[in-house]
């Protein structure tokens, strides 16, 4: 791939930390969640990773699990939107190329938007919900990974080199658009009910877990570009 010159632009020293946090407090909430609703009783106690038995919506859905998710999610929201507007400055700092990365911010706008629905919509009941569900889980998921491939493009495309996180990073777009092949393919082809909805709910806990491994990339570049 050829490259470009990465101009001399300081990296602020604690930028990482929006990632980090992006990528760990969504993961705590998320599985104290679960933890606090198999609990309770509302969830079956098992691995969800392996089994599928419960959907993330489901184990943060109810009670005092519901109250965790939707406190620590809506100020992520807004943290995406903080994380891709920061990256997009800082391509255009690093990368000569007029708007380079420009589509990030877009793309962040609606993921946050659409993980602020979401979270907002858990705990609701009726037809609107599970339209403002099916919004947050498809638009969040799909601008989050456009967004993430935006990165790895223009991270490519610096002549610094990218280390070992860009590889990973790609790595994990691709096997993020494999799940995403297998998941629709589940839903067209699978007829039981039961075993379509495990294999769906383990398709979706593996892509967020993949996500959240991506922030952690993310974090450690930035981290290490700025020498911290």
């Amino acid at each position: 791939m050829s490259t470009v010159p990465m101009t001399a632009a300081p990296m602020p020293p604690h930028l990482w930390l929006l990632p980090l946090a992006i990528a760990v407090l969504p993961f705590v909430a998320t599985h104290a969640a679960l933890l606090l609703s198999i609990d309770a009783g509302h969830v079956p106690a098992c691995v969800p990773y392996l089994t599928g038995c419960t959907s993330i919506s489901r184990a943060a859905r109810h009670g005092v699990a519901n109250d965790l998710f939707q406190v620590v999610m809506l100020p992520v929201a807004l943290l995406h939107v903080a994380n891709w507007f920061a990256a997009r400055r800082w391509f255009a700092a690093v990368h000569p190329a007029r708007g380079a990365a420009s589509s990030l911010l877009p793309l962040g706008l609606v993921a946050g938007l659409a993980l602020a629905v979401y979270a907002y919509a858990l705990g609701t009941e009726g037809d609107l919900y599970r339209w403002m569900r099916r919004f947050g889980i498809t638009f969040y998921f799909a601008c989050s990974y456009l967004a993430q491939l935006v990165f790895v493009h223009r991270l490519g495309q610096i002549e610094r080199p990218a280390g070992i996180e860009q590889r990973a990073m790609l790595g994990i777009g691709l096997v993020l658009l494999a799940m995403g092949i297998g998941s629709v393919a589940a839903s067209a082809s699978i007829r039981d009910e039961d075993l379509k909805d495990a294999v769906e709910n383990v398709l979706e806990w593996n892509l967020a877990l993949l996500m959240t491994f991506w922030l952690l990339l993310q974090a450690r570049l930035w981290r290490r570009l700025a020498g911290a």
